[in-house]
């Protein structure tokens, strides 16, 4: 709506500099507004939200100066921005409805100052009924970010229905965000419970350029309303962020998604227990569907039909805590399926079929194996993915069928989908269990992350202390030890692990063992030897210099110190970039120093994730 423009991938909201042109041009882009929204409502209360954003403003060449600035709006209705709501308005109100004439939220990044009423021409507000008296104005100058700087700025936007706080996060894209301003805030008091979501921005008396590069959004409704607050804690307060650490909205958001997929089970236990009456079956599986925001709700006699009533024939494998089957949907055309099917003997069963679906079920990326959807009736559950039909990346390690080009294509893929976990999908999330059983292959051989129901949704101090679980050969030196934390370190690991093993065509020997496959490939480093390691089976057919590389990167994850090993972000650039500098190793590799726990029923503190090999993300 307005001035937006679409092209090379993103959204300008406001006019672009002409090429061979600076700030003036036969379209001029002063006194500009541009709208766009998502074009569904979404709820925003009660709910907890979650929303991730990259944005580019920019001043033109050669202009004299830059404004006004663009927000990211809550609005009441899909309309357009009001008239004349250029400038200062930044498309979200003009001065008939400055005031109290529109429900709507607005966070605006502001890049131009009003004397009247901005602290500065670089600053973030929350907006209501007024431009001109915000409910709150920060300004970004203490971060070092400047808005219209040119550079690619990340924001994170959370807000916690239950607890009526609203926190912004920002940061430069090549860097973490910073928690920047966090404000109690009653939702339900600003907009409708349903809204539509998107972006303004508007230029006046100067031109600038307003570009939305990429926009994650999600909005989980929450199971019930929490009893009401007393009146005391109504009112609106601002905390500085260096007092409010001890607020960990990561931790809520994490507990309320959790919550609202394990409503249905609580009730389910509760009813075995005999602590609530008959409650409808059909209210429970209504809850659960609503809770889990699965793609599809399968029903147990669609996947009896689509697996020939779970027949050996179609058996796929089995994992730690199901058995998967392949199956075809009868559809136009017909489509082939992977349908794990839930033990009921396991102990583990409930809790990480609850993980998966809360985890997989909100991430969208081209390595993780896509959610199809699910089923729950009665005592039987079930997840549907996407069929994988060259089954998983341990059948290959040691097997003369992978080119050295198809193996650096599925770990640059499983890299990216790692990175895409620990920095990019909104809340980051740790997996747990990398290992090659979990890395699925389509049919190009394109890697595909599975197996969630390991993972768990980070805190703010970027780790989980959790019962020990995953596999051995696999587990970071720290978790197997004393700490128990589960981390993007821990990740990045087992990500190394795999990497030696895709390589050199070796699995790592087990429990005990695990760290000879390495050792090996670190003293062939430091005896300059190091293609020495490589698959014969690839008979010397790969690129000298890519493999070397490759093997580097493995080590660097596998530092004994978790700290010293590289983000994520770091190892895709050298995947993907020949002429990114390499991380710096140490001459010898320091003996980890773990406490290693036995494998048996007298320990019921520690536990294993799936030791099998199953074919699909299992």
């Amino acid at each position: 709506m307005g001035s937006v423009t679409a092209s090379n991938g993103h959204l300008s909201l406001t006019p672009e500099p002409e090429q061979g042109n600076s700030s003036s041009s036969s379209s001029s882009p002063l006194y500009k507004v541009g709208r766009v929204l998502y074009r569904y409502p979404v709820r925003a209360w009660p709910a907890f939200i979650s929303t991730t954003f990259t944005v580019r403003i920019s001043a033109f060449p050669n202009s004299t100066g830059s404004g006004d600035g663009m927000a990211f709006v809550f609005a009441q209705d899909s309309g357009p921005s009001p008239p004349d709501s250029y400038g200062s308005f930044l498309g979200l109100l003009n001065r008939s409805t400055e005031g109290g004439a529109v429900k709507q939220l607005g966070i605006e990044l502001d890049t131009f100052m009003n004397e009247e009423f901005d602290p500065d021409g670089n600053h973030i507000a929350i907006d209501t009924t007024s431009i001109m008296n915000p409910v709150v104005a920060k300004s970004l100058n203490s971060t070092g970010i400047e808005l219209k700087s040119g550079r690619d700025i990340k924001f994170r936007i959370d807000y916690d229905g239950w607890n009526q706080i609203l926190q912004i996060s920002v940061g430069y894209s090549e860097n973490p965000t910073i928690s920047f301003l966090n404000y109690s805030i009653d939702m339900s008091q600003m907009v409708p419970s349903s809204v539509y979501v998107g972006f303004t921005a508007s230029t006046g008396t100067l031109p600038e350029s307003h570009q939305v590069l990429d926009w994650v959004f999600t909005s989980v409704q929450l199971p019930g309303i929490p009893p009401s607050k007393p009146d005391s804690d109504k009112k609106v307060h601002h905390w500085n962020t260096k007092s409010i650490w001890v607020i960990d909205l990561p931790i809520f958001l994490g507990m309320a998604i959790l919550i609202a997929c394990t409503y249905p089970l609580i009730l389910r236990v509760l009813r075995r227990n005999q602590c609530i009456g008959n409650q409808d079956e059909d209210d429970i599986e209504s809850q659960s569907r609503t809770a889990a925001n699965a793609p599809e709700m399968f029903t147990y006699k669609q996947l009896l039909v689509a697996t020939q009533n779970f027949c050996k024939e179609n058996l796929l494998g089995s994992g730690g805590f199901g058995i998967v089957y392949k199956g075809i949907i009868s559809s136009d055309p017909p489509k082939t399926i992977a349908v794990k099917k839930i033990s009921a003997t396991s102990k583990q069963g409930e809790r990480e079929y609850l993980a998966e679906i809360c985890t997989i079920g909100r991430l969208r990326h081209k390595n993780i194996v896509q959610l199809q959807g699910w089923c729950h009736e009665h005592e039987h559950r079930f997840l549907v993915y996407d069929y994988m039909p060259n089954g998983s990346l341990d059948r290959y390690i040691g097997k003369p069928y992978l080119d050295w080009r198809t193996r650096y294509k599925i770990l640059t893929g499983l890299a990216s989908a790692l990175l895409y976990l620990h920095e990019e999908c909104g809340n980051p999330v740790v997996h747990r269990d990398i290992k090659p059983d979990n890395v699925m292959l389509d049919s190009d051989f394109n890697a595909h992350l599975g197996d969630f129901g390991l993972a768990r949704l980070m805190f703010k101090d970027a780790s989980v202390t959790i019962p020990m679980a995953g596999t051995p050969a696999y587990l970071a030196p720290e978790f197997l030890g004393f700490s128990g934390k589960a981390t993007q370190e821990s990740d990045v690991y087992s990500f190394g692990m795999v990497v030696l093993e895709v390589v050199c065509g070796r699995r790592s020997k087990g429990f005990m063992d695990d760290y000879s496959l390495v050792e090996h490939v670190w003293n062939s480093y430091t005896k300059n030897e190091l293609l020495d390691c490589v698959d014969q089976m690839l008979d010397g057919k790969f690129e000298e210099e890519q493999v070397r590389r490759t093997l580097i990167v493995g080590l660097a994850c596998l530092h004994t110190y978790c700290m010293l090993r590289p983000k994520m972000r770091k190892v895709v650039q050298i995947l993907l970039n020949p002429n990114e500098p390499l991380m710096e190793l140490p001459d010898t590799r320091a003996r980890p120093s773990a406490v290693y726990l036995s494998v048996s029923s007298s320990a019921p503190t520690t536990e294993f994730g799936s030791t099998s090999s199953s074919y699909i993300a299992s």
